[in-house]
């Protein structure tokens, strides 16, 4: 996704809270193609991956699952081992469970695919790239991720035929304001703090889906439109641990699969 400001830059993607965002619409199943499968086995590494140096992992018990676990890794240099700091703590995930981001990763025909509207988090692996929240950049000395301060006039776009879609954008910077949906993040609680995720991103695909983060949850037994949310203070701790000068990525895949590429995408026992 992309933040829009009074310059564009594609930097991320967004999300929502509680079922009441990270992109709505119509349900529907998409699955996996047989010509997808032929790339499956042998995945290459992610480009997230590959100069990421701070690794946050979600695994859930599967495709369907709306709650799973958080941990986080580190490593000196991408040659050397990931090392877990930290405790796991708890997440949600959307109303659905999880879907492919690419579905080329896909090892069976039957697993989902991505789209707006499926009330699933992407599976995959994504750069953690813009911090957000409500406090002025001033008052965060703690932040080493780009911050943006949202406005009263902030929107995410989840309308697919805006020209800004997937893009957290100020109303009051645009030339034209071509949306008919989009999420009013300042009017969100849980987006009091948050961070991108780096799905749909370069450039946004209509339909693939939108507004995808890291937010505050709303408990332990909520869930998302497709965002990963946890508790407020753990999700601060993370934010205070990550660092845009070590390339910070999120991996988030059912147990399964993260077994089955663990070995290609060099990833940590988790």
């Amino acid at each position: 996704m992309r933040f829009f400001h009074h310059s564009r830059a594609t930097i991320g993607a967004l999300g929502s809270l509680s079922s009441i965002a990270c992109s709505q619409g119509k349900p529907a199943v998409t699955t996996a193609t047989p010509v997808a499968l032929a790339s499956a086995v042998a995945s290459a590494r992610p480009v997230a991956l590959t100069s990421a140096q701070q690794l946050v992992v979600v695994i859930t018990p599967d495709w369907n699952a709306t709650t799973g676990t958080l941990r986080r890794f580190t490593r000196d240099d991408p040659s050397t081992a990931w090392q877990a700091v930290a405790s796991p703590v708890p997440v949600v995930i959307g109303r659905t469970g999880l879907a492919w981001a690419d579905a080329s990763l896909a090892s069976a025909i039957s697993q989902p695919v991505k789209h707006e509207g499926d009330g699933r988090s992407p599976a995959g692996a994504f750069p953690l790239d813009t911090a957000f929240g409500f406090a002025p950049r001033a008052e965060l000395s703690w932040m080493r991720l780009p911050y943006a301060a949202l406005q009263p006039g902030t929107d995410c776009v989840d309308d697919e035929s805006s020209a800004y879609y997937n893009t957290v954008v100020d109303r009051a910077t645009v030339p034209r304001v071509d949306w008919n949906s989009a999420e009013h993040m300042r009017q969100i609680g849980q987006y009091r703090l948050g961070v991108i995720i780096g799905y749909n991103a370069t450039p946004p695909q209509r339909g693939r889906g939108s507004c995808i983060f890291l937010h505050i949850w709303g408990g332990p037994s909520s869930t998302t439109a497709g965002c990963t949310a946890l508790d407020a203070g753990e999700l601060e701790a993370l934010m205070r641990w990550l660092d845009s000068a070590r390339r910070p990525a999120l991996v988030q895949l059912p147990a399964v699969e993260y077994d089955r590429l663990r070995v290609a995408w060099q990833l940590p026992q988790a």
